[in-house]
């Protein structure tokens, strides 16, 4: 039950994170570049594009023979239902200085809700395991493979419209060295792996 809680706490927060980073303009995560890019053509929310590009990535799970468990299934879900509602929660930054609380905190935020749910050890996200599953795959470092993808993901969400900004610059630098602190501090009973670890070293995005 305590590895459930913490998983659905981490991601409902992540989901929090999204939300204050979008409000500040400042810049987005690869990935919500690529979601908010996505959003702004098809014309649905961002937590519903956050959903069905989670599906559409654990699909690709399928030919790289990669397994989701239970913490995969839960933040195709959880992550966009708790972005979509801090959305409608929170109000865009009325002056820059809040804006720049507003980015800062929502680093942070998602840095201890990255390792607050992969710590609980139930199952990678579906872009974590979609690097992983290239990995063993192509036989290449993790942090080229992902790198290749973020880098990916920001250009089309760039294209797309996208908020890619200097906020996107100090997440890259500063999420790795936030989601390994916390991996030591919420890993329950040492279910994170090694490759874990490194998946966190590398800058990622722990979705």
């Amino acid at each position: 039950m305590g590895r459930l809680i913490q998983l659905f706490l981490g991601l409902a927060l992540y989901g929090v994170s999204i939300g204050l980073m979008v409000r500040s303009d400042l810049g987005l995560t690869p990935w919500d570049v690529f979601h908010q890019g996505l959003s702004e053509h098809i014309g649905l929310g961002l937590g519903t594009i956050i959903i069905v590009v989670g599906v559409a990535v654990l699909l690709l799970w399928i030919p790289l023979r990669q397994r989701p468990g239970i913490g995969t299934i839960a933040n195709v879900f959880l992550i966009g239902i708790g972005a979509d509602v801090s959305l409608w929660l929170i109000p865009s930054a009325q002056s820059l200085a809040l804006a720049w609380i507003m980015l800062l905190g929502g680093i942070i935020l998602n840095g201890v809700a990255g390792g607050a749910y992969i710590g609980a050890g139930l199952g990678p996200g579906p872009r974590d395991g979609l690097m992983t599953g290239l990995v063993k795959r192509t036989g290449k470092s993790v942090r080229l493979i992902r790198t290749g993808i973020e880098l990916l993901v920001v250009a089309i969400g760039w294209a797309l419209g996208g908020t890619l900004g200097l906020g996107t610059l100090i997440y890259a630098l500063a999420i790795g060295p936030i989601v390994h602190r916390m991996l030591r501090l919420f890993t329950i009973a040492d279910k994170v792996s090694e490759p874990a670890l490194a998946t966190a070293d590398c800058c990622a995005q722990p979705q």
